[in-house]
This record gives structure tokens, C-alpha cells and sequence, in this order.
């Protein structure tokens, strides 16, 4: 109903989201969003946004997915993911349940401080209800009521929408209780508890933008944006270079020399393995899974590339024309490694590598992203030589890339066990 700026191509979407980083920053108005959030979140209003992102990342890099105390977590979940893939015996195997666990899990530990065995019904509800939560979310029904805000307040309608929201709501507002009976503020344990001692801080500060509303839909938020797009990352990563056996073979040599196939891969190793973490980056710019950012909205009027675009104005930056713009990649369309390494076989980052989107909106989970793909994407390349079923065609980086929806949650690859001393 309302008239909508597209951002298209490197060179604007880095002019707008980095140049012009504080006049593209807004969001706009959801009807939606602001029902179930009640103006809490990552989509909350400009300060209270801005606040809270700052706090999230701050207690991510002096707390969170940055500390070397993951290195355990992650070391933990790839050796349990190992050791299911182990037990198919090299028979095809739809990965996608064990990877869900496995991010979850990540996830819940940074976040909620709980650490799941793989078949506790706490976790899978955590990720049932995210997922459903998400799908919703991006339902035709979610879009027709954000666009006639006036059908939220028909009790079926407001029903149906919001079901999934308050589920998962409801399940995350359990821990935060759990965590205010417990929380010992000289050991805070993850970020519930790091949020809370915010709170006490700023109790007594008029206006405070951390309040427990905040709390419940930041971590949400984290759970929605971090845990199936994740998964699915992974899956869709393991499914490539299943069908592309020396890219594959390039990646396994690299972890065997770096890792001198005695020990796990490990998240300090990432510097040492330059052609892994090209493979890793490559694939997600294939992938291209947000290929429309969310919604941006100006903060003031700005003058841009010849046009005036006026406060409020919604903008969506077209983040599919950055990921293959041939001015800036080689071979957009092909699967290439090479995108990400120098003259020299050293990784550098292309600065059109936007799959995070770009700005003060990147992705708050972008660490744990990366952190999480590299981490058991080389864990299981490790172990196991990953190809399709016999009798399968081979399937190139166009067709899975057209297709992933459709192919990547019914896969089914083979995992055949790696001789390291060889």
C-alpha cells in the first residue's frame, strides 16, 4: 500500500547502509511486529534499538559466542554429531534433525545457560516452536494483517496470527522466571542473566530502555533469527559440497594438515585454514538466504543518489543483486572458492560478502553464525567423505541454489568414514 525504495547492486547498497549507515537505520512501522512485541526488540523504536543491540553485542563479545568457553560447547555438539552421523554406516542420511539439535543447543547455552542432551523434549520444543513461530511469521496471513492492521483485532484472525508468538513466548518467559530465582550476580551464567543485572542497574533510571518486556523479546528475537536460518545454512552447505568431490577433497587435506589428524578443528584453527573458510563463505553467498533484507526506513529526510527520500520512507535493500553482481565476483553464478582467496591462497574478505546485510542493521547472530558453520561444517568434513546416494545424480550450484527449499530439508547424503592416517 505504501510506496517502497529498492536498493539494487554493490556499489548502492554500500552507499546507503555504510556511507548513509544513520539514515538508513530505521524500521518501519508493523502493525504486526508491534502487537506481539509491544515496541520490544530488535524492531523497536530508534533508542530503545539502538540500545539494546549495543548491550547484546557487548555481552556477546565479553561473555557470549566470543569467549573461548564455547570452544567447549562446540567441541561437545561436533562430537555428538559425529557420532550420530557414525552410526548410519555410511547409508543415507537426512541431516537436518541433527543440525537443528546441534545450533539449538549453541544457542541455548549462550543465551539461556542450558545445555540439552539430544533427545530432552526441552530442546526439541525450543526449536518445534521456533520454527513454527518463524513460518508464521513470513505466512500470508502475517502479510495481509500487516497490511490491513485493522483485521488484528478480530479475535480469529488475532488468534491464528499470534499463536506461535505467544508459544514461544510463553516458553522463553519460563527461563527468564527460572533465572531471576537463581541469578547470582558475581557469576552471571549466559545473557538472561547478564540482561537482568542491566535491569537492576537501570531500575532507578527514568525512561531505561531495559526492562523485562526487552529482555523476553531480545532473546526470542536471538532464538528467531539465529537458530532455523542457521540450520539450514549448515544443511544446505553439507548437501554442495557433497556434490562437489574435489572442492570437498581440497577442504579435508587442509583440516589434515592443519589439525595433523590427531585433534577436532577448532575455532582458532579458522585462521590457519584458509581454504575451508573460503568454502564456507562461498557457499553462503550461493545460498543467498535473506536475498531481500528486512525492511529498512529512513530517519530523516536524505538526499541519495540524485533523489529525495523522505523520513519514514521504506526501504528494502536487494541483497541477492550485491551476493552476484558481477562487478564484483569473478563467476557469480558458479560455485568458486576462489572469490575469497588472494594471490597468495591467503582468505580475504570481499567486502560485497553482504549475506549478514551490511550497517548498524547487520545481523546481531552473525558471530555465531560463522562460528557455527565453520565449526561443524570442518568437524564432520573431518571425519567423513560426503557424497549422494549411489544411482543419484550430481546436482551443480545453479540447481540447488533454485532450489533449495525444495531439496535441502529432504536430502539424503552418505557419510563414509575418513581413514586420517592416510
Amino acid at each position: 500500500m505504501d510506496p517502497v525504495v529498492v536498493l539494487c547492486g554493490y556499489e548502492v547498497i554500500k552507499d546507503a547502509l555504510l556511507k548513509h549507515a544513520e539514515e538508513f537505520s530505521g524500521r518501519p512501522y508493523s502493525a504486526v511486529i508491534e502487537h506481539y512485541s509491544g515496541g520490544h526488540g530488535f524492531n523497536s523504536s530508534q533508542e530503545r534499538w539502538r540500545q539494546l543491540r549495543r548491550f547484546t553485542m557487548y555481552s556477546f563479545r565479553n561473555f557470549g559466542w566470543n569467549k573461548m568457553d564455547m570452544e567447549k560447547q562446540y567441541l561437545q555438539e561436533s562430537q555428538r554429531l559425529v557420532q550420530a552421523v557414525s552410526q548410519t554406516g555410511g547409508k543415507p542420511i537426512n541431516l537436518n534433525h541433527h543440525l537443528a539439535t546441534a545450533i539449538g543447543n549453541i544457542i541455548s547455552y549462550g543465551m539461556l545457560g542450558e545445555y540439552f542432551d539430544v533427545d530432552d523434549p526441552k530442546l526439541k520444543e525450543i526449536i518445534v516452536t521456533t520454527r513454527q513461530f518463524v513460518v508464521n511469521f513470513h505466512s500470508t496471513m502475517y502479510e495481509i494483517a500487516d497490511t490491513y492492521p485493522i483485521l488484528t483485532r478480530m479475535p480469529i484472525i488475532k488468534q491464528k496470527i499470534f499463536k506461535e508468538s505467544s508459544h514461544v513466548k510463553s516458553l522463553i518467559q519460563k527461563y527468564i522466571d527460572q533465572h531471576k530465582k537463581t541469578l547470582n550476580p558475581a557469576a552471571p551464567r549466559d545473557f538472561i542473566d547478564q540482561f537482568l543485572m542491566k535491569i537492576k542497574e537501570e531500575e532507578h533510571m527514568p525512561g531505561s530502555h531495559f526492562c523485562d518486556k526487552s529482555l523476553l523479546m531480545t532473546v526470542v528475537d536471538m532464538f528467531a533469527a539465529g537458530l532455523d536460518s542457521t540450520s539450514f545454512s549448515l544443511s544446505f552447505s553439507l548437501v554442495l559440497i557433497s556434490n562437489y568431490p574435489e572442492e570437498q577433497r581440497k577442504v579435508q587435506q587442509e583440516i589434515d594438515e592443519v589439525t595433523e589428524s590427531q585433534r577436532p578443528p577448532g575455532i582458532m584453527d579458522r585462521a590457519q585454514m584458509p581454504y575451508t573458510n573460503a568454502v564456507v563463505h562461498e557457499i553462503q553467498r550461493l545460498l543467498d538466504l535473506a536475498p531481500v533484507a528486512h525492511y529498512h526506513a529512513m530517519t530523516k529526510d536524505t538526499q541519495f543518489r540524485g533523489y529525495t527520500l523522505p523520513k519514514g520512507t521504506t526501504v528494502s535493500p536487494f541483497i541477492s543483486s550485491v551476493l552476484s553482481d558481477p562487478t564484483q565476483w569473478e563467476t557469480p553464478n558458479e560455485f568458486n572458492p576462489g572469490h575469497f582467496l588472494d594471490d597468495k591462497g591467503q582468505f580475504w574478505t570481499r567486502p560485497a560478502f553482504m549475506a549478514f546485510s551490511a550497517g548498524k542493521r547487520i545481523c546481531a547472530g552473525e558471530v555465531q553464525a560463522r562460528l557455527s558453520l565453520f565449526k561443524f561444517f570442518s568437524a564432520l568434513l573431518q571425519k567423513f567423505t560426503l557424497s549422494p546416494p549411489p544411482g543419484t545424480e550430481r546436482l551443480d550450484c545453479k540447481t540447488l541454489k533454485e532450489n533449495s527449499i525444495k531439496i535441502v530439508p529432504f536430502y539424503q547424503l552418505c557419510a563414509t568414514p575418513r581413514s586420517l592416517s592416510s
